[in-house]
């Protein structure tokens, strides 16, 4: 059983992974296409390419939906050999295992993630410059006419 899971979760990730490219050569096409598509009238919707940070964010974003998954598929299979069980107590202990590092795992993937987020926010903003003075009233309200 784990060797056709792994097997799956491999073929998907060469399927979904294999789109992404962080480094994929400028051959001139993306000006060819949207030359034609504006020539047969069509508007192009103004794709731009993506930073580093952005393709990052997007394999991060595929790769949590990919724990998602992993998470629901664990968790109905450890329901399923719970109620399947029949009073042997082997596979009820087997379920419930199964459950809670499934459980266990998602709590570990989403607290990493957010304390991630957290940092990099954190550091983002103290390393930015600070906003420039701007004279009362121009963002705020002036309250001395109050």
């Amino acid at each position: 059983m784990l060797k056709k899971m792994s097997l799956l979760l491999i073929i998907l990730a060469v399927l979904f992974l294999g789109r992404v490219s962080l480094a994929a050569p400028d051959i001139g096409i993306k000006d060819l296409t949207s030359k034609v598509a504006e020539g047969g009238g069509y508007e192009t919707g103004g794709v731009t390419d993506t930073s580093l940070s952005q393709s990052i964010g997007q394999v991060i974003k595929v790769v949590l939906g990919f724990v998602g998954v992993i998470f629901l598929v664990l968790t109905v299979y450890a329901g399923i050999l719970w109620m399947t069980a029949s009073g042997n107590e082997e596979r009820v202990t087997t379920a419930t295992n199964i459950l809670k590092a499934a459980v266990v795992g998602l709590v570990i993937v989403v607290a990493a993630y957010s304390i991630t987020y957290f940092v990099t926010k954190k550091l983002a903003g103290a390393t930015t410059a600070p906003a420039q003075n701007t004279p009362v009233g121009a963002d705020t309200i002036d309250w001395g006419k109050w």
